[in-house]
């Protein structure tokens, strides 16, 4: 009778670890496009903590109809917990669309097509040899530019690839494209002659000691600052793709106007997109501190649009790299997008396009950036079409579409 008890004890503790691996939660979301333009590649996020979820999701299906939407879970906080679902997807003018998602604690091993990458290259010993990482964090005082591969994390979608320097600037630099397609995996923003031969692109900005394109700064009154000093300054990559990659740039004890401040600017890129959208977050809320980010002013001479109210934008024409023999000039147009109400006043310094920041009382703020190269067989050539093309993008970022969760 004890032996029958121990079993029945066994199986019953069997089925419940099944029930429990195969836990699952369907949810539907309205996806509304209230507005007379296309969207394409729209981004949907779902905050999974929201749901009342009790078991740790590992895998997703999203149904539009009897078509997936491929989609990716994020891990956010470190905690090794999805917390956030993931999306891109296409609404006509004046239309909405019901999803199915289905939410699964096993892992369904679904693969999608990668539209996205991003990546952290750690220096070996051996020349040419590199080891993929998640995260590096060093001392704020230390000469971190040379550690990684590429000089920093990088990341990109078919468009266009951003890095991100590993040191005081934090600047990010710019690859261009001639073709949509992913490169960075391959040509480690380092293109050889081979990989130029068969079309990929390059690095296309020379960016001194400016803002690249929506790097943030400090403010000094008159010219933009470096993010120091600091005393520890990290990377992490937390996604990359298939739908989105997302880059954290962390520094810990900036000492900046009389703070002493805990930052994160992490960097967002979806499928589909040129755009990058950057948060920056903080462990307690703001005072008065004042920050600027803007676009660069390429070698001094761009030609500037701006809107006066939170959108500028620059084009120019500039050595990309100092070997001026083996490389050519590379024009690019650049752009910035910061809502209005963070803005308190449009500003410049010898080589950036800038506005002041402030965010008091808040632990997070989010603006916008952008940029095209000439050689894009899919972009804007010139600067008219550059500079249309911006605040048709300024339009689109403020008039998002709605998404409803039914649970």
């Amino acid at each position: 009778m004890k032996t029958l008890s121990v079993i029945c004890l066994a199986l019953l503790a069997g089925s419940l670890n099944v029930f429990a691996q195969n836990a699952e939660k369907k949810v539907q979301v309205v996806v509304e496009n209230p507005w007379k333009t296309d969207k394409v590649d729209e981004p949907v996020v779902i905050d999974l903590n929201t749901l009342g979820l009790k078991f740790n999701v590992k895998s997703a299906v999203v149904m539009d109809g009897d078509t997936e939407v491929p989609c990716q879970l994020d891990d956010m906080n470190n905690d090794n917990r999805k917390d956030e679902l993931a999306f891109v997807i296409n609404l006509p003018a004046s239309s909405k669309k019901t999803l199915d998602i289905t939410l699964l604690e096993k892992n369904n091993n679904r693969t999608y097509p990668a539209r996205t990458y991003a990546e952290i290259l750690f220096r070996t010993s051996k020349k040419g040899q590199y080891v993929k990482g998640y995260s590096i964090y060093a001392d704020g005082n230390a000469n971190t530019y040379n550690i990684q591969q590429h000089h920093g994390a990088a990341f990109e979608s078919e468009l266009v690839a951003y890095r991100i320097y590993f040191n005081e600037k934090q600047t990010t630099d710019l690859y261009g494209k001639f073709n949509k397609q992913l490169e960075i995996e391959e040509t480690q923003f380092y293109p050889t002659d081979e990989h130029r031969k068969k079309g990929y692109g390059d690095d296309i900005i020379l960016v001194y000691n400016s803002c690249g394109t929506g790097t943030l700064r400090g403010w000094d009154g008159t010219q933009s600052t470096f993010i120091s000093p600091a005393d520890v300054r990290g990377q992490r990559v937390i996604a990359s793709g298939p739908v989105r990659s997302i880059v954290d740039a962390e520094v810990k004890g900036w000492k900046y106007q009389g703070s002493d401040l805990n930052m994160i600017n992490r960097y967002t890129l979806y499928a589909g997109h040129r755009d990058a959208q950057v948060d920056v977050i903080f462990d307690r809320p703001l005072e008065n501190e004042v920050f600027c980010t803007g676009v660069q002013n390429i070698t001094g001479k761009a030609d500037k649009f701006s809107d006066h109210e939170g959108l500028v934008a620059s084009w120019g024409t500039d050595w990309p790299v100092k070997d001026t023999v083996k490389y050519k000039k590379e024009t690019v147009g650049l752009a910035t997008y910061i809502p209005k109400k963070l803005v308190e006043k449009e500003v410049a310094d010898k080589e950036s396009f800038l506005y002041t920041i402030k965010a008091p009382k808040q632990t997070s703020f989010r603006y916008y950036t952008s940029f095209t190269s000439r050689k894009e067989t899919f972009g804007y050539p010139t600067k008219e079409a550059w500079f249309a093309y911006v605040q048709e993008w300024k339009k689109a970022l403020e008039r998002p579409i709605k998404v409803k969760i039914i649970k």
